[in-house]
C-alpha cells in the first residue's frame, strides 16, 4: 500500500514526475470512492515495528527525562524535547513511521512545555503555552506530522485563555462560552483543511481529522454545560420526576441529533463520540426516574449502541440524503459523497 508520503518522496527523488503522481492520486481516489470512501481513515500504524519503536522511544525518553531531571526539571524537559527532535529526524523524516512520529511529536511539545513551565512557573503558563505553539509550528515545518497542527492550535488556545484569565480574572465566569467560541474556531479551521482535500487522498485530510478531534469536545461539552444538563436534579433519581428527566433526555437527544446531521454532512464522527456520554447519562437518568434503576445503564447502552451501529452500516446512504438537501454552493465544499 502506497501512502501520500511515499508518492511525495518518489517525486522528490525523481522516480515519478509530479503529473504522474497527481494522476495516480486521482485514480486511487476514484477507486477508494467506489469501494467505500466514507471510512474517515487516518494512519496510526505502518506495521508492528511502529509499536516496537514507540515502546523503545518511550523508555529512552522517560529515562532521559528522569535522569537529567534529577539535576533540573527544566533541563529534563529540554533533554526530552531535544532527543525527541533528534529521533524524529530518523523515524519520522526518513522512515515515515506513523505511531513513533505521533509519540515523538507529543514528547517534543511536552518537553518544551515542561522546560518553560519550570522556568517561568504557574504565572508564566501563557508564555509556556505560546512557546509550545511556536515549537509545534517549527516541528510541522520540518516533519509534517498531521497531529502537529492540532497540537499547535491547542497550545495557542491555551496561551490565549491563560492570558485572558490572568489579566481579567472575572472572565473565568464565562469559561463555557469562551471554550465554545474556541471550539467553533478550531472547527472552522478543520473544515478549511477538509475543503482543500475533498477526496481525502492527502496528508491534509489527516490534519483535518486531528483538528476535528480537538474541536469536538470544545464544542459539545460547553453546550451541555451551559444548558445545565449536567447540573441540578435532572439526573438524580431521588430528586427527579419522570417529566423532568424526560425533558432533559429529550433535549439531549435533540442536540445529539443535530450533531449527527452535522457529522453526516461533513463526514466526520468526532462530534458523535464527544456527545455520546451525555446521551447515555440523560437516557439512563430517564429510565431511573421511571423506576428501571438496576437495568437503566445496560438498556441505554444497548439502545444507543444498536442505533450507532445501524448508522455506521448506512452511513453512506444517509450522508447522500443529508448532503442532497444542502444548497449546491455548500455541497461543492464538502467531502465527496
Amino acid at each position: 500500500m502506497y501512502s501520500d508520503d511515499d508518492l511525495d518522496s518518489a517525486v522528490a527523488a525523481g522516480v515519478l514526475d509530479a503529473e504522474t503522481a497527481r494522476r495516480f492520486r486521482a485514480f486511487a481516489s476514484q477507486s477508494r470512492a467506489a469501494s467505500g470512501a466514507d471510512e474517515e481513515q487516518f494512519r496510526l500504524l505502518t506495521g508492528f515495528n511502529d509499536i516496537f519503536v514507540a515502546i523503545a522511544a518511550a523508555l529512552l525518553l522517560g529515562a532521559l527525562g528522569w535522569l537529567v531531571g534529577e539535576t533540573s526539571f527544566s533541563l529534563g524537559g529540554a533533554a526530552v524535547a531535544a532527543a525527541s527532535w533528534a529521533l524524529a529526524e530518523y523515524f519520522t523524516r526518513r522512515r515515515r513511521m506513523a505511531l513513533p512520529s505521533l509519540l515523538l511529536l507529543l514528547t517534543f511539545v511536552g518537553g518544551v512545555f515542561a522546560t518553560a513551565f519550570f522556568l517561568f512557573g504557574a504565572d508564566g503558563t501563557a508564555i509556556s503555552a505560546a512557546l509550545v505553539a511556536i515549537a509545534a509550528f517549527l516541528h510541522w515545518r520540518r516533519f509534517k506530522v498531521p497531529i502537529t497542527v492540532a497540537a499547535g492550535v491547542a497550545a495557542a488556545i491555551a496561551a490565549a485563555l491563560a492570558l485572558l484569565f490572568f489579566n481579567v480574572p472575572q472572565a473565568i465566569n464565562l469559561l463555557e462560552p469562551v471554550l465554545l467560541v474556541s471550539g467553533l474556531a478550531v472547527f472552522a479551521l478543520a473544515l478549511g483543511w477538509d475543503m482543500s482535500d475533498r477526496s481525502r487522498t492527502t496528508r491534509r485530510s489527516d490534519v483535518a481529522f486531528w483538528l476535528h478531534l480537538s474541536a469536538a469536545p470544545l464544542i459539545v461539552h460547553p453546550i451541555f454545560q451551559m444548558l445545565g444538563l449536567t447540573r441540578g436534579s435532572f439526573f438524580a433519581p431521588q430528586d427527579s420526576s419522570p417529566s423532568q428527566a424526560g425533558f432533559a433526555a429529550g433535549l439531549v437527544l435533540a442536540i445529539y441529533l443535530a450533531l449527527a446531521l452535522v457529522a453526516l454532512a461533513i463526514d466526520r464522527r468526532a462530534l458523535l463520540v464527544s456527545g455520546l456520554s451525555y446521551v447515555l447519562y440523560a437516557t439512563s437518568g430517564l429510565l431511573r426516574a421511571v423506576g428501571s434503576l438496576s437495568e437503566s445503564l445496560a438498556l441505554t447502552a444497548l439502545a444507543i449502541g444498536a442505533a450507532l451501529l445501524l448508522l455506521s452500516a448506512y452511513w453512506r446512504p444517509a450522508r447522500k440524503i443529508i448532503v442532497g438537501w444542502l444548497p449546491a454552493t455548500v455541497r461543492m465544499r464538502l467531502p465527496v459523497a
